[in-house]
């Protein structure tokens, strides 16, 4: 049997943390495995003067990384889920998602401690389409300025270029270790995030060996919240083109399904949140598409 593994990844600090992270839960399984990192660059890694949704989108962070899957360079690829487009390639598939980090979004400022205390003048940085809908609906009186940027680089350019604020992925935060940088963790009513946010998935060949080496690594739930967000934002389409937030929180066999569309300018066209079980998933799904669908076709 074959017991040595390449991983790969891109090369951001992050990325890098995240796929380390991958590594040591599979040497508790496999301690006699030996499992090596290949960085690869992505040309979302390359192209950083331009907002994702003018140069691409989602896969920008992937394609790269699947070549090497399907060419077998690679046996596995680490991705934050939130970078993954919801449609992948033929023979290759989400193994295994690890126990999900929180979901949520931050506010971080050297200047106010809360995203609603600032005011005309103040700039907020981000490069989200989601998140610029979502801010100025909540407080129009800030002007967002695109930033793009790893984690550390977009705090040290909050600096650099003068603004006010950021908002960034909560998860993205804690495993870089700068949870001191955070002024507020907004609610899931205020900001709701986008499809697989804060989870880190394992894509791989449709292998069953593959296949079986991340089963004992991969949190069923963590698994069913990604995988009911990405079927909702598969169906309504889009990906980070559009001012679309999904959220699917789980509980015992419960669910919340949390929705958001909006414009680009602040208005919220739907906001949706409903509470069933795993068993109503597709009726929850459907409801949540069909109360989107009319609005992201006008």
């Amino acid at each position: 049997m074959k017991k040595t593994w390449t991983i790969g990844t891109r090369g951001s600090a992050l990325a890098l943390k995240q796929t380390e992270t991958v590594i040591q839960l599979l040497r508790t399984f496999y301690p006699d495995h030996e499992f090596r990192t290949r960085t690869i660059k992505t040309t979302g890694d390359s192209v950083w003067d331009r907002p994702l949704h003018l140069i691409g989108g989602k896969g920008l962070f992937v394609r790269e990384i699947e070549v090497e899957l399907l060419a077998g360079t690679i046996d596995f690829a680490v991705h934050s889920m939130k970078d993954m487009p919801t449609e992948v390639d033929e023979g290759l598939t989400i193994g295994a998602v690890l126990k999900r980090e929180d979901s949520r979004d931050v506010f971080i400022s050297s200047r106010y401690d809360r995203l609603a205390d600032m005011g005309d003048g103040d700039r907020l940085g981000t490069n989200s389409l989601r998140r610029k809908s979502q801010i100025l609906n909540f407080n129009n009186r800030v002007t967002v300025i695109p930033l793009r940027g790893n984690v550390d680089t977009r705090i040290r350019k909050m600096v650099s270029d003068d603004l006010s604020g950021i908002i960034l992925a909560w998860a993205g935060v804690k495993r870089m270790g700068f949870e001191t940088h955070v002024k507020e963790i907004l609610s899931l009513d205020l900001m709701v995030p986008p499809s697989g946010q804060g989870a880190i998935g394992i894509e791989t060949r449709n292998e069953s060996a593959l296949l079986e080496i991340l089963q004992p690594i991969n949190h069923r739930e963590s698994f069913q919240e990604v995988e009911i967000e990405r079927r909702l934002q598969a169906k309504i389409g889009g990906g980070c083109n559009v001012p679309l937030g999904i959220n699917a929180s789980i509980s015992d066999n419960n669910l919340t399904l949390r929705a958001v569309f909006g414009r680009e300018d602040g208005e919220i066209l739907v906001r949706h949140a409903q509470d069933g079980t795993l068993d109503t998933v597709e009726t929850m799904i459907m409801e949540a598409f069909r109360k989107i669908q009319p609005w992201k076709e006008d």
